[in-house]
């Protein structure tokens, strides 16, 4: 069990930033806040361990993240199944039963360097994520975190926020003063309670079990090959099911559960067994039920309150978004604070929060919901699990709607790397064509807006690894003169710049301005050919410091 920070003295500074919840929301935004000198406070209720995740894969973008943290490295050492397992997904009958349909290489998790990202994704339980993102937390000088300690309450006001908080381990009541609150708490978030904030959308999607057991032999009991999913399409028990961790873990999920059914009622041993058709002494670890929503918070934040992760956004599980999507949350959150909280940025900044992450909120709900609609009982087809040319017929046949409908859960690049920030109050448009979204093709952009196209360096370096923790002028062909201004101004607006002039000829054709500007963030705030003679202007716009 985890040390709580209630059970030892504390010799943190005091908080500027309340987090309520220790996930990896929460998580990333203490992380950007410690590495920023900032001091925080995270509060968790529970212990954050057990054996439930229902987020497994990390992205790439979020990837990107742990490798700007200096944690790719360690989280992709203590992934359960390695990192050289293959991530395909395959639609099976059972996995006793024949095969429908397979995509390989699903969420791009494997190995090796891809020009477009800086990490490939990982399938990973989101408890181990969460325990490396943990321990480099609490090794951050800013940071504290305490377990077994609630939010009761809070008032704010010009000057600040306090909280009442609640010490399960002792039974004490404790109030925390702070700058600024955040509600990195979840689907049933207590700050979002507490503001008034109401869910917008549509709730109840579906009724979903998740079950997590224990079934060696399984891996070998079927002659599908190795998987991180296996959809199981049948109109005994239509699921999917795959492996989770070490010591033959596995997880479960029935996509089609009875109307007032519990998972309380169900004998889930046999539902496996019907489900798979093989027939092994599984043993049951855990079980959770949950309802697929398409939800969105009414507002993200009131005065010095914010929301973040599932406490303003939820959609069902299928693409892998939640989490990752939560994760970037915190990271556009966590800069901008830093930034105001050290005097930098301007109150624009913390406005532009809502503003650029709302429409990206959107856009992956859809896409979640879209994933949503077919699931195995959608695809179900009478006679689908008969021997003979009939059976084999029907199952091309659903093989080939699986291709069509399906790729947009599993090829998801156009949608993790190709989000962007147009209407921005704190990004200068230059004018250019906005690039057609596209779920699955990820065309790189220096437009403003856009993630900052990655390059592969000379020395096998990543471009990324040369950004500055502040802002960054990748400048190309720019004289001294140039570059003294823009330092000057900068140091003038107290902005952090990092000047970086990369030599390498590929980076000029996704650099096609001779100087381009980068966020903390990695996205692109300005491009241009020539700095502007008020740059001081353009740095205080960017910042939102401009009134």
């Amino acid at each position: 069990m985890a040390e709580t920070s209630s059970q030892r003295p504390s010799s943190k500074a005091p908080p500027r930033v309340l987090i309520v919840g220790a996930g990896p929301v929460g998580l990333a935004l203490a992380i950007e806040l410690g590495r920023r000198g900032v001091p925080c406070l995270l509060v968790e209720r529970n212990e954050r361990v057990g054996v439930a995740p229902r987020a497994k894969t990390t992205n790439v973008r979020t990837r990107e993240h742990l490798r700007r943290w200096g944690l790719a490295d360690r989280l992709r050492a203590a992934s359960p199944l390695g990192t050289d397992y293959p991530s395909n997904v395959l639609f099976v009958t059972r996995l006793a039963g024949p095969a429908l349909a397979r995509f390989d290489n699903a969420f791009y998790c494997a190995p090796g360097r891809n020009p477009l990202y800086a990490e490939h994704a990982q399938w990973v339980p989101q408890y181990t994520v969460e325990e490396v993102m943990r321990e480099y937390a609490q090794s951050l000088p800013g940071v504290e975190l305490r377990f077994n300690c609630e939010l009761r309450g809070f008032e704010q006001d010009d000057k600040g926020v306090r909280a009442r908080l609640r010490d399960l381990a002792q039974g004490r009541d404790l109030d925390v003063q702070a700058d600024y609150l955040v509600g990195a708490d979840g689907a049933r978030s207590t700050v979002r309670e507490l503001l008034g904030v109401r869910m917008q959308g549509q709730h109840g999607l579906s009724r979903n079990y998740n079950i997590i057991f224990r079934a060696p032999g399984l891996a070998e009991a079927h002659r599908h090959g190795p998987a991180i999913m296996y959809w199981q399409v049948n109109r005994d028990v239509p699921s999917v099911i795959g492996p989770m961790d070490r010591g033959d873990t596995w997880f479960f999920m029935p996509t089609q559960v009875a109307e007032g059914m519990r998972l309380a009622d169900l004998d889930a041993r046999s539902l496996i067994g019907r489900a798979t058709g093989i027939d092994l002494p599984y043993q049951v670890l855990s079980g959770d039920e949950w309802v697929a929503s398409r939800l969105l918070g009414e507002r993200y934040r009131e005065r010095r309150v914010f929301l973040a992760g599932d406490a303003c956004h939820l959609h069902p599980p299928f693409g892998g978004y939640g989490m990752n999507m939560g994760v970037a949350d915190g990271v556009d959150l966590g800069w901008k604070l830093a930034a105001v909280l050290q005097g930098w940025g301007g109150p624009a900044l913390l406005d532009s929060y809502e503003a650029e992450r709302r429409p990206v909120h959107e856009w992956v709900l859809d896409e979640a919901v879209l994933n949503h609609a077919t699931l195995g009982n959608q695809l179900v087809a009478e006679g689908l699990e008969d021997a003979g040319e009939r059976g084999e017929r029907l199952r091309r046949d659903v093989g080939a709607r699986i291709q069509a409908t399906k790729l947009r859960e599993f090829a998801t690049l156009g949608v993790v790397l190709g989000y962007r920030y147009d209407d921005s109050p704190v990004i200068v448009p230059d004018g250019s064509a906005a690039p057609a979204r596209d779920f699955i093709n990820y065309v790189p952009s220096s437009r403003p807006g856009c993630l900052a196209p990655h390059a592969w360096l000379h020395d096998g370096s990543s471009l990324y690894d040369h950004f500055g923790p502040g802002f960054t002028l990748l400048a190309r062909d720019a004289d001294e003169p140039t570059i003294a201004a823009a330092r000057a101004q900068a140091q003038r607006c107290g902005v952090p710049l990092t000047v970086l002039q990369p030599s390498e000829p590929g980076v000029a054709n996704l650099y096609p301005t001779r100087l381009t500007l980068l966020r903390p963030d990695q996205h692109v705030a300005w491009r241009g050919d020539a700095w502007p003679s008020a740059g001081a202007a353009l740095l205080q716009h960017i910042t939102g410091q401009a009134r």
